[in-house]
């Protein structure tokens, strides 16, 4: 796999060029074609409207998510065209990040005149780390009483 950093910078840049070339504007379907166009001729492995299954908790397939772009085969981009990025854009890429458990996730927003690009990353907390909140939570309700 690539460096993570490397590859959404890269993302970055040419997501920004097709920003400053096509202005905003345009159907969330354009600036799609636009940048799969692009990550292609980068060559890039992009899967545009890509089915990615989503699991339960406990692992449970339950259905599938449609993912924008599936770059790389570990990093699901989300596009906007919205006036700027708003609280629900950004709990919904974290919802698919963690219900779909892939780690990396861009959110894309070419609907505003001002570029915006933000990097998500979603990781499942291990079972040592469960185990200290879950302690730090019962000195917290001892302290409580």
């Amino acid at each position: 796999m690539r460096d993570i950093k490397v590859l959404c910078d890269q993302i970055r840049q040419i997501a920004f060029a097709i920003h400053v070339y096509h202005g905003h504007g345009h159907l969330e379907k354009v600036y799609e074609n636009a940048l799969v166009h692009r990550l292609r001729k980068a060559g890039l492995d992009v899967s545009q409207q890509h089915p990615i299954q989503v699991y339960d908790e406990d692992g449970t397939l339950i259905g599938d998510h449609i993912a924008d772009l599936f770059v790389e085969s570990c990093l699901i981009i989300e596009l906007k065209t919205a006036k700027k990025l708003a609280d629900e854009h950004v709990a919904q890429i974290l919802g698919y990040l963690k219900s779909v458990r892939i780690e990396h996730g861009l959110l894309i927003n070419f609907g505003s005149y001002k570029f915006e690009i933000r990097k998500y990353e979603w990781s499942e907390p291990t079972k040592k780390h469960k185990a200290i909140k879950n302690a730090e939570n019962a000195e917290n309700v001892g302290l409580s009483s």
